[in-house]
């Protein structure tokens, strides 16, 4: 892979502390601010204490982020769970595109699979039909949902 090819890498983390909607702010200010003078895009799912986040850039951007981000003590128990080269950005419009996702009350039904646990599975096939469906929920559930610009 050349410097120049881009890359997309998935990963999951356990927040060291509580974020609440203001540490949250603050966090995609930065990021976003970031990402977009290193030519990065993506998205961050927060739930429950547990961050999952695509990022997609020039490869050698990515891996020294993703050294940043296992340095960072916000961070905890951080997982590669998808690295692969790609063609074109599923996140072309948004330096970091966010999604808050509450936390499900009660046991879930019968047959329910929860996305965010199947991330966590283990099984490379699973995982990554795991990321394709949080993929295409967060793309449909902000279609048309323009991004803060970065201050």
């Amino acid at each position: 892979m050349t410097q120049d090819a881009l890359a997309t890498v998935v990963y999951t983390s356990t927040a060291t502390q509580p974020f609440d909607s203001s540490a949250l702010s603050d966090l995609l200010r930065q990021s976003r601010a970031n990402n977009f003078a290193a030519d990065l895009t993506g998205m961050l799912l927060y739930r429950g204490g547990r961050f999952i986040q695509v990022l997609e850039g020039p490869s050698a951007v990515i891996d020294d982020l993703m050294a940043t981000i296992g340095q960072d003590s916000r961070h905890a128990d951080m997982r590669v769970l998808l690295r692969e080269p790609i063609a074109e950005r599923s996140f072309g419009d948004w330096t970091m595109g966010y999604e808050p996702i509450g936390v499900p009350a009660g046991d879930a039904p019968e047959g329910f699979r929860d996305t965010f646990d199947d991330l966590e599975s283990g099984d490379e096939s699973t995982v990554a039909r795991a990321v394709r469906e949080l993929t295409v929920w967060f793309r449909v559930r902000r279609q048309g949902v323009p991004e803060t610009p970065p201050s």
